[in-house]
This record gives structure tokens, C-alpha cells and sequence, in this order.
């Protein structure tokens, strides 16, 4: 087994483990792998061993991996984790089956027109912002309802569940049974929460996806702090 196949193997057994000790399907929960920084010969190796849900923060950069990987790999899913803005609309609906960053009106507004131009409908994701960060992408959990009822009701977005990055220094505990319960009152089933050193956490607290890069890649330059 290749370093990856070994820490894919590894990252996997601790999300079905703790989502046993939660009483919850292991299936339930899809594994992210976060694939940015990385060159497509990695992204490849992770392939080999199975995995294909990858994640990528940038567009740009995910425009120079992924379609050829897509050409290869047909089955291969692609999320969008990290910030987007409103003149990427098109490029990321042409490129990502997952947008988890939706996270202001207008970004919603953009990408409901370009859906509807390409005829392609990424799954969507609402961003929420639960330590109210000021520097961090995601609208305050006082506005999300909103947003929700914006992308979902209004524009007919296909709005599967929420998104979040807590503080890097606060416990990530309450912040993502704040995300459950918003999804919860608004009936979405999808909770996108938990990250390399967290995501055994996440499971317990009702994740369905987690986003792991470091513990599947290796350290990477500091480029965000979206996995």
C-alpha cells in the first residue's frame, strides 16, 4: 500500500468507528478527501485506492487538476469548500458536482442563473459562519434561515444541507450542534462539518461529510483553513 492508501485506510476506520459509537451507519458519513495544494499524481494514488469524493477550495486551481482526473475517473465527485466569488459562478458550475460555500444572497443569485444557463445542478450547501468570524466566509447563524429560504424556496436551488469551519481556536463541539440544530428547523439533511483533526468528533455530532486533507495528504503550504 502506498503512504495515501495506508492513511485513506486509517482516516476511514476512525469515521466507522465513531460512527458506531453513535449508533449511526457508517455509510452515512462521505469522506471529503481536500486534494488542494496536492499535484494530480496524488490525487491519482488516492483513486487507486478507492476514494472518489475529493475537495478543492479554488477554482482556478481545480480547473488545472480535475477535468482530465473527471475524463479518467467518471465517478470521481467534486466539492467546492472554499470561498467563491460571484464571477466564478459559471466556471464553478461547469466544474464541481458540490457547492458547500454558498454563503450571501448574491452568490445564490448567481449561481441559480448559470444553473439554469448550463443546465447542470451542482448540490448546494449553505456556509454558516458559527463563531461569527469577521475574516471568515459563511453568513451568522441569524441570517441563515434566510438564506436557506432565498436558495431553496425562491430560487430553487438543490440545497442538500450546511456547511461550517469553526474557530480554530474555540472547542468545535458546540459549533457543530449548532450547525445540526439549523439544519434540523429547516429540514435539511446534510451536515458538512469536521476537518483533519476533528472529523471523529463531527461523526458523533451528526456529520455526513467531512473534509480531511493533511490526514490523508500530508502537511501542505498554508493555504487556508478550510480542511
Amino acid at each position: 500500500m502506498t503512504e495515501i492508501a495506508e492513511n485513506l485506510a486509517k482516516v476511514r476506520a476512525e469515521i466507522a468507528a465513531a460512527a458506531r459509537a453513535a449508533e449511526r451507519d457508517p455509510s452515512g458519513v462521505t469522506l471529503v478527501a481536500v486534494s488542494k495544494t496536492h499535484p494530480a499524481g496524488r490525487i491519482r494514488e488516492a483513486l487507486a485506492a478507492g476514494q472518489r469524493v475529493f475537495g478543492e477550495n479554488r477554482v482556478q486551481e481545480a480547473q488545472g487538476k480535475y477535468p482530465e482526473l473527471k475524463r479518467e475517473v467518471p465517478d470521481l465527485v467534486l466539492h467546492l469548500i472554499g470561498p467563491l466569488q460571484t464571477n466564478k459562478a459559471r466556471d464553478a458550475v461547469a466544474l464541481f458536482d458540490v457547492i458547500e460555500t454558498i454563503d450571501r444572497p448574491k452568490l445564490a443569485r448567481a449561481l441559480a442563473k448559470e444553473m439554469d444557463k448550463a443546465g447542470r445542478r451542482p448540490r448546494c450547501f449553505v456556509q454558516v459562519n458559527t463563531g461569527e468570524e469577521p475574516q471568515k466566509a459563511g453568513v451568522v447563524p441569524g441570517e441563515a434561515d434566510a438564506l436557506i429560504a432565498l436558495g431553496r424556496d425562491e430560487l430553487g436551488l438543490p440545497l442538500d444541507g450546511l456547511m461550517c469551519i469553526p474557530p480554530v481556536d474555540e472547542e468545535p463541539a458546540p459549533h457543530f450542534a449548532l450547525l445540526a440544530k439549523i439544519a434540523e428547523r429547516n429540514g435539511l439533511a446534510a451536515l458538512s462539518m469536521g476537518m483533519s483533526h476533528d472529523y471523529a468528533l463531527a461523526v458523533r455530532f451528526g456529520a455526513t461529510h467531512v473534509r480531511v486533507g493533511t490526514a490523508i495528504f500530508g502537511a501542505r503550504p498554508p493555504a487556508g483553513a478550510a480542511d
